[in-house]
């Protein structure tokens, strides 16, 4: 009767395995994007009748943004971007983002910009590095 000799199974190139550590921590640290509380209902920012071409800004947007950590995209002072914190007090919708339980779920709402002015803001709250998005405003409703 022979033997079946056990083998080893290759440990692979270290350098690939450092590199994938590497990149996995990066990852964790990037921002994410959701759009659990999306109002596309909302009276000023329903985006039904935005056009393909808009979608396709927001999802560059998107994707570019999310090779971010949410440090980079607060402290970018681009004037394409345009990310700063939303003052409630100084826009048409005092009473925030009225969600069930929205004053307990958002600490801070902030807004980027899509493109310049040509498609607007998009505005939600971050919860560690989840970006929430709440209102998709292409045509800047949210400050009058």
């Amino acid at each position: 009767m022979s033997k079946i000799k056990k083998t080893t199974p290759p440990v692979g190139n270290p350098s690939i395995s450092q590199a994938k550590q590497a990149a996995e921590k990066r990852a964790a640290e990037l921002i994410n994007f959701s759009f659990k509380y999306l109002d596309g209902d909302h009276d000023k920012f329903s985006y039904a009748p935005y056009n393909t071409e808009y979608f396709c800004e927001v999802l560059k947007r998107v994707k570019d943004i999310s090779g971010w950590t949410k440090l980079e995209l607060l402290s970018n002072r681009s004037s394409s971007l345009r990310a700063h914190p939303i003052e409630w007090t100084t826009t048409s919708e005092a009473n925030g983002f009225n969600f069930p339980k929205h004053e307990e779920i958002v600490d801070t709402p902030y807004q980027f910009a899509v493109s310049g002015n040509e498609h607007g803001r998009v505005h939600g709250f971050f919860i560690y590095n989840t970006f929430y998005v709440v209102w998709l405003d292409k045509n800047h409703k949210l400050y009058p």
